[in-house]
């Protein structure tokens, strides 16, 4: 039986339910602890949102229970929850779009634990706005060997005199961003990325893979370029991951991340929803310039 109450958020009303249920049992985190990190977390995180269409991913028995991707906004929707209508082949998608802190919270009652949004915004959706680059540890390898391939692509883009932000998955890779914020497409982008994940892989094939194939990715990290692609969602930055404890995608320095590279960090690379928050009030949103800085791709690399 569902337990109902409501929260006043910025003059709305909103009806929130089973605020007791555990959704993280090994940490005790609760449903109502979720929806809590998301307004606390809303400052820094609902700029990266605004004019993204987004993905659903609920979880309505908690993480160790079933979930499904919604990409339609569901039709119960509160009539102020943004939405924007995306033509397919076959159709269309009326996909959410979080624009303010009450939809935020709407979303969180849903036991959507992720957030995955597109790298363009609307009305915009053929012009990504970041380059991304997906890091992801083929076992036995970890988080450890992303971070120096994290470092070569910095080392890169460092050539090419642009800039580039890491941040972990959540889970247990690494992402980075190139921020770009001015007019291209998707074809260019991608392929841009797949040049770079394929000379990476030429240099050390020991190391990098760049191929999709599962069975290539041992003890190697796969460099995924293919994110850059206007039918791809990716984790946002800040959003909750739906793993054993309630670990966030989190924007790291690149000092931390030499330093992991060089196994110097005694803390692993992986932060929950609390410490989150500790970072953001001391560092501040580290992922912020990936709103703001303007740069463009070569037509080629070098």
């Amino acid at each position: 039986m569902k337990t109902r109450s409501t929260l006043e958020v910025e003059g709305r009303t909103l009806e929130v339910s089973n605020l007791d249920k555990v959704f993280y049992p090994k940490a005790g985190f609760t449903k109502g602890q979720v929806i809590e990190y998301y307004i606390q977390v809303a400052p820094w995180l609902l700029p990266h949102l605004k004019n993204r269409p987004i993905t659903l991913k609920r979880y309505p028995d908690g993480v160790e229970g079933f979930f499904f991707y919604e990409k339609n906004c569901p039709s119960h929707r509160p009539k102020w929850v943004k939405t924007t209508n995306v033509k397919k082949s076959t159709g269309s998608i009326d996909y959410c779009v979080i624009q303010d802190l009450a939809a935020l919270v709407w979303a969180a009652n849903l036991a959507n634990l992720e957030l995955h949004t597109f790298l363009h915004k609307a009305p915009a959706i053929t012009r990504p706005t970041a380059l991304a680059f997906d890091l992801d540890p083929g076992a036995p390898a970890t988080i450890i060997d992303c971070c120096k391939v994290a470092l070569r692509l910095r080392a890169l883009f460092d050539q090419l005199k642009l800039q580039c932000y890491p941040k972990t998955s959540g889970s247990k890779g690494l992402q980075i961003y190139v921020p770009l914020n001015r007019p291209t497409n998707y074809d260019h982008t991608k392929a841009f990325a797949r040049t770079v994940a394929e000379a990476l892989e030429k240099e050390t094939p020991e190391a990098v893979v760049s191929k999709m194939a599962k069975v290539l990715r041992k003890g190697r990290v796969f460099v995924d370029w293919s994110q850059n692609d206007d039918h791809k969602t990716t984790i946002n930055v800040y959003s909750l991951r739906a793993q054993d404890f309630p670990t966030v995608s989190t924007p790291l320095t690149w000092e931390e991340v030499a330093a992991a590279a060089k196994r110097e960090r005694t803390h692993p690379l992986a932060f929950k929803a609390n410490e989150v928050l500790a970072r953001l009030k001391k560092k501040g949103d580290l992922f912020a310039p990936v709103l703001e800085i303007k740069q463009t791709l070569p037509h080629h690399v070098s």
